[in-house]
Formats: structure tokens, sequence, C-alpha cells
């Protein structure tokens, strides 16, 4: 699917979804200009190359797949790939690849999913919403603040999860602790792998002299790198809890497992002696007196029965049980 949103204090807010209008919309520079392609759009890449003429291998990184947030500067026109966050219904963190050229009076927008910043920001521009009539660097603005605040629930999530594993970690930890706290792992480095540099983007973008950001837009910007601060420094927290809580994990299994041995090695001790005893009335020799002994069964079982209870009262004074 393909939009386009056209301002101009003349004209006001437009929307048209044909590309053959865009050369004669660029071509007017009082014209802000936005265009979004959402979707397998096939011709996204020649609208990209034939009107706005961007680059062979933005345009190429732009319909590929990128696994890391990047920026580059082309002088007349900067090409972003950035990530957006979202929770499946199995509580699984994903992100979502979204695409942008931003030029003087023009952004263009291209992303394979729906968008929920994209489609909030086309929403309040078709109501007339005051981000593009302050220029395209503002609109890109009000899209990655959006992107960036859906981090947020998600970081919410985190919480609640880490929670319930540490919970679960002194409580009764068993082999399902052991992989949420591996799956959280995983989910929390893959959030350090997205939001750090996108921090280094909103970095640039806020300090760098690019041509198509106005220093009044990059005040706004820095914001936005503050929130992104923010979420990487909880990232490397949560880094440092599930390190934590794999520890204690460990730990605790550990303990587990040398009460259970300490256990075995007391039955193993006291059973032993007794042992020793069946084992030598074992013996099938005529010539044991003890054998014919009338009470001698009874005297047995009670001298295995007092070593018993004697080793038992040695290891609890011990404190070994």
């Amino acid at each position: 699917m393909t939009s386009i949103l056209v301002y101009s204090e003349a004209e006001g807010h437009r929307s048209f979804d044909d590309l053959s209008l865009l050369p004669s919309l660029l071509a007017n520079k009082r014209n802000q200009v936005w265009v979004d392609f959402e979707g397998p759009a096939p011709e996204a890449a020649e609208s990209l190359s034939r009107d706005f003429h961007f680059h062979t291998l933005a345009i190429e990184d732009c319909i590929s797949e990128t696994l890391l947030p990047k920026i580059d500067d082309y002088g007349d026109y900067i090409f972003l790939v950035l990530h957006g966050a979202r929770t499946m219904a199995d509580e699984t963190f994903v992100t979502a690849e979204v695409n942008f050229f931003l030029g003087p009076n023009y952004l263009v927008s291209y992303h394979d999913e729906p968008s929920r910043s994209i489609s909030q920001a086309r929403e309040r521009c078709l109501r007339g919403g005051p981000s593009i009539t302050r220029g395209v660097d503002f609109l890109l603005h009000e899209i990655l603040d959006a992107m960036v605040d859906h981090y947020f629930p998600v970081l919410d999530q985190f919480d609640a999860i880490i929670d319930q594993i540490e919970e679960e970690v002194f409580a009764h930890p068993d082999r399902e602790t052991l992989n949420k706290i591996f799956s959280m792992k995983k989910e929390v480095m893959h959030l350090r792998r997205v939001a750090g540099p996108q921090r280094e983007i909103l970095n640039r973008l806020s300090r760098d002299p690019l041509k198509v950001i106005s220093p009044t837009a990059a005040v706004y910007f820095r914001d936005v790198y503050d929130h992104l601060a923010r979420i990487t420094d909880l990232a490397e927290s949560y880094r440092d809890l599930v390190t934590s809580a794999l520890d204690a994990y460990l730990s605790v299994v550990s303990n587990r497992l040398n009460e259970i041995v300490k256990l075995l090695t007391i039955f193993t001790a006291t059973l032993m002696p007794l042992t020793v005893i069946t084992g030598i009335y074992g013996m099938n020799f005529e010539n044991m007196p003890e054998l014919h002994t009338r009470y001698g069964y009874f005297i047995v079982i009670a001298v295995m029965a007092a070593i018993t209870v004697g080793m038992l009262a040695f290891f609890r004074k011990k404190k070994w049980l």
C-alpha cells in the first residue's frame, strides 16, 4: 500500500495514492511531501530511483532486510534504518524494521509490516496535525518519538518477567525456570543490539550538522535521544539482573544437590557397619559359636540398632543432619 501526504500553506493537507503525481509535487519546494510504502510494494524500488534519484546502495538496503540500525548521509538527503518494538501474544519481544529517506522537503518511509507509529502520525496529519506543517524533519521526529515510546511497555514486561524468575529461583527452581532465564537473556541481548546503535543514530541526528535537519528540530531529536539513553541503561541493568538470576539458580541447584549428596552419604555411613555385621554372620562356617546362641539373633539386632542410633546422634551433634 502506498500513500502520499502533502502540506502547503496555500492548499493545506492533501492525500494521494498516485505515484505519477510525485514529480510535480516534489518540484514545488513549498510542498512538504510524505510518501509511505507499506508491505511488499513492487513499485517502491522504481519510484525511489526514478522520482527521488536515491543511491543504489541505499535503495538496496531499504528493500532488503537490515539487521542493525544505521544512518547514511548523502548530503542532500539522509537514509535511516531503525527498528520499532512490540510484544507478541506469547510475550516474546520482536522488532520491525522501518526505513526512512529524509530530504529538504520530503520524507519517504518504507516498511514491510504495519507500523503503529506511522499509522498514528498519518492519522494526525490527516486531522491537520502540526508536525508536517513545521517541516518533514519535525514529522520524522514525531514518528521516531512514537517508535521509542513503544519500547517502554516492552521494558515493563521485562520487569515483570525478571521479578517472576527471581521468585521462582528461590521458591522452586526447575528446568522450566532455567529455560525462562535463557529466553530472557536472549530477549535482553536483542534489545541491547537494537537500542544501542539507535541511540548513536539519534545522537547524530541531534548533534551533527546535517543539511536536512534544522537546528530547531535537532533540539527535539535530543529528547528522543534521552529516552533511548534510558532504554539502553535499562537494558544493561536487565542483563546484570538476568546474569545474577542465572548465578542464583546455579547456586540454589548446587546447594540442593549438596544436601542430597550429604543425606545419601549419611545413609551410606549408617548402613556400612550394619553391612559388616550381616556380612560376618552371613558366612557359612560351622564353628561360629554365636550361630547356636539361643538369643544371638536378638542380640545382633539390638547391637545393630544401637549402632544406628549412636551414629545418627553423632551426626546430629556435628550438625551434619
